[in-house]
C-alpha cells in the first residue's frame, strides 16, 4: 500500500480545497457513462436511495435524480454543499458520518476519485459498509498507481501530489481493502491512458491541478477529442474496448474502477 507519511492539518486541507473550481466541464460522453453505470445499479434498486461520497457539484447525482433516485451527497466546502442543495440533493458537509443516516439504508454508495484524498481508508470503507444494505453496491474509482504512465513519468507523474492525494491504489490493494471489510468483488477494471495527463505531467506550466476546473477539464483537451472520435466510430470503439481489456488484464491502465457488493 502506497501512502503519504505526512498528514496535512485540517487547516491545510481546508485552504487547499477552497481553491477547487466549481464550474468544471461536463462532457456529454461522461453523462452517457453515468447512465451506463446507473443502468447496472437497477439490479439492486430497492430502497431507491443512493449516496455519492465527495460528490463535487453533483453532476452524477443530477443524472441519478433524473432517473428517480433519492439522492444524497457529501462535500467539504460550503460552496459545493450549497450548489448541490440548490439542485435538490440532500447534503451533509464534511467527512462521511454514519450518524447522519439510517444504518444499512442505501442501495448504492459511490465514490468517484475520492479515496485517494483520504488518509484513513479503513475507517472510510467501514463507514460505507455500515450504510449499505445487505446486497447493496459500492462503486469506486481512483487513479491506478501501477499505471503505465506512472512507470514512464516517475516523479513527474502529476497524480502524485500532496496534500491532494494521500493514498495510492493498485488493483490488488483496492480489492484487498474492500474484501478486508466484508465486500465481495464483482469486478475491478484498470482502463485508459490519458494523453492530457502525460502532457501536463511533462510540462506542468501548461495546466494547474487537473481537478481545479482549468483547461485540463474541457472540450478542447486531447483526451476529450479522442473520446469523441472513439464514441462516433464503431471500429474505434471496438479498438478502445480491446485496449481496455488488455490494460485490465495486466493492471496497467490509468484509472481503477471497482464494483463491490455487501
Amino acid at each position: 500500500m502506497v501512502f503519504s507519511s505526512i498528514n496535512p492539518t485540517p487547516e491545510q486541507l481546508e485552504n487547499h480545497y477552497k481553491g477547487y473550481g466549481r464550474n468544471d466541464y461536463l462532457s456529454p460522453i461522461t453523462i452517457k457513462r453515468y447512465h451506463e453505470i446507473l443502468d447496472s445499479f437497477e439490479a439492486v434498486r430497492k430502497t431507491n436511495r443512493i449516496l455519492d461520497v465527495g460528490c463535487g457539484i453533483g453532476y452524477f447525482l443530477d443524472v441519478a435524480k433524473s432517473r428517480g433516485w433519492e439522492v444524497y451527497g457529501t462535500e467539504y466546502t460550503d460552496s459545493a454543499v450549497k450548489i448541490c442543495g440548490d439542485k435538490g440533493i440532500i447534503m451533509h458537509a464534511g467527512a462521511l458520518n454514519p450518524q447522519n443516516y439510517t444504518a444499512e439504508s442505501f442501495d448504492v454508495i459511490t465514490s468517484f476519485e475520492v479515496i485517494e484524498h483520504i488518509n484513513t481508508p479503513n475507517e472510510e470503507i467501514a463507514r460505507i459498509f455500515s450504510l449499505l444494505r445487505k446486497g447493496g453496491y459500492f462503486y469506486v474509482t481512483t487513479p491506478n498507481f501501477n499505471s503505465l504512465l506512472r512507470y514512464y513519468l516517475g516523479p513527474k507523474y502529476n497524480v502524485i501530489g500532496w496534500p491532494e492525494h494521500l493514498s495510492y491504489y493498485t488493483p490488488k490493494t483496492l480489492s484487498a481493502l474492500m474484501q478486508n471489510h466484508g465486500f465481495n468483488k464483482i469486478w475491478v477494471q484498470s482502463t485508459g491512458i490519458s494523453i492530457t495527463r502525460f502532457l501536463t505531467s511533462r510540462s506542468p506550466q501548461t495546466s494547474k491541478n487537473p481537478e481545479e476546473g482549468t483547461e485540463f477539464v474541457s472540450a478542447h483537451t486531447d483526451d476529450e477529442k479522442l473520446r469523441t472520435r472513439f464514441e462516433s466510430n464503431a471500429l474505434m470503439a471496438l479498438a478502445k474496448k480491446t485496449i481496455n481489456n488488455l490494460l485490465t488484464l495486466v493492471g496497467k491502465g490509468d484509472a481503477l474502477k471497482g464494483l463491490f457488493q455487501k
